[in-house]
């Protein structure tokens, strides 16, 4: 089954979508759809939700997709996005020329950040040896350290 969304309906925080989902949500006809990052961006695009129904996204250009938004509210069913969980790797410098350096190298490779006290976070929109291989020259020689995490 496939669904055609031409715009978005509302935010489930919003109180009046809040009820009706809740209320399908009981009844187990509530659908998630989870987009990454960067599909939330796009006006265009096909995907399915966590029930198998194929959803037909074409948004006028006013509106965004988010987490929460509302794409399809029936008396039988709603279709509401999930954020896909997204992996970042922690970058710390050594000092505030590094920091300064790997802000910059960051950015002209426009990889999206965070920034956490003295902490560069760069999400992952890729395999992570494909970033670490291109902060190897900052690793390498000891201008900053990565920090591992468990997965």
């Amino acid at each position: 089954m496939s669904v055609r969304i031409l715009q978005v309906l509302g935010f489930a925080s919003e109180p009046a979508l809040a009820d009706r989902l809740h209320a399908l949500g009981h009844d187990g006809c509530v659908e998630h759809l989870t987009l990454s990052h960067d599909d939330v961006h796009r006006r265009r695009l096909r995907a399915q939700t966590d029930k198998g129904t194929d959803c037909l996204i074409a948004l006028p250009r006013e509106q965004r997709l988010g987490d929460g938004a509302v794409l399809v509210l029936e008396p039988e069913r709603a279709v509401v996005v999930r954020l896909a969980e997204e992996s970042w790797i922690e970058v710390v410098p050594r000092d505030a020329a590094s920091a300064l350096e790997l802000g910059y190298f960051a950015g002209n490779l426009h990889w999206r950040v965070r920034f956490r006290e003295d902490t560069l976070l760069i999400a992952l929109a890729g395999p992570e040896k494909d970033y670490l291989d291109r902060l190897q020259h900052f690793v390498g020689d000891g201008r900053a350290q990565v920090v591992p995490h468990d997965d």
